[in-house]
């Protein structure tokens, strides 16, 4: 979830959001890297959109915050569509990253999903705006995976975990690391659709308002 800031002294289109971190393996480092992981995958395509008669640099600005006291009541009656929550821990029931629908604001990371550049919070990012898994995912012979493929998508075989695997068989489905934020995935946020208010403002996404507890193996 975010809020989208039309500036047009600067021909700019940016998309604000605050990620706030809790949980036993969250802290204030990991808060700012998983930040500045997201907005460097989706600004990477250098994306515009055409507001009037003018083209405006879209601009996805994030922010990470490790907060150790958030209560479950913060979250529940948080007002602010900047701030989104979400919990970090080792371990995860199911094995993986979640955020708690198509439009959201708050999820549940699992820390190895997280490091070495992922590209995992980029792609729940990308489902707390509105986005969901593309209907087909066989994209053999269509090149480097959107952003919102998820695990299991069948690629070309440089996108595997194992290039030399049989598709869909074991190392022969899309290695997470692959995904990148293509024109095409900003260009499913639909931006052009938004009601800027007087000032210039529009809300992206929806409130979920889920606190997490721990997962428990």
């Amino acid at each position: 979830m975010g809020v989208a800031e039309l500036d047009k002294n600067v021909l700019a289109l940016n998309i604000h959001a605050d990620l706030v971190f809790y949980g036993n393996a969250a802290n204030e480092e990991l808060a700012k890297q998983i930040a500045a992981n997201i907005a460097s995958h989706w600004n990477e395509p250098e994306a515009v959109i055409k507001v009037g008669h003018e083209l405006h640099r879209i601009n996805f600005i994030m922010n990470g915050f490790y907060d150790p006291f958030l209560t479950d009541i913060e979250v529940y009656e948080n007002t602010d569509p900047r701030k989104n929550y979400f919990r970090i821990e080792e371990f995860a029931s199911g094995n993986i990253s979640f955020v708690d629908g198509i439009n959201s604001n708050t999820g549940y990371f699992k820390l190895d999903n997280l490091l070495n550049n992922s590209t995992t919070a980029a792609h729940e990012f990308g489902h707390t705006l509105g986005l969901d898994h593309p209907e087909n995912i066989d994209i053999r012979g269509k090149g480097i995976p959107g952003i919102m493929y998820p695990r299991g998508t069948i690629v070309d075989p440089e996108f595997q975990y194992d290039p030399a695997a049989v598709p869909g068989e074991k190392g022969g489905t899309m290695n997470p690391f692959t995904r990148k934020v293509l024109l095409s995935d900003i260009k499913n946020l639909q931006l052009h659709r938004l009601e800027f208010d007087e000032n210039g403002f529009a809300v992206i996404g929806g409130f979920t308002s889920v606190w997490h507890e721990a997962h428990q193996p």
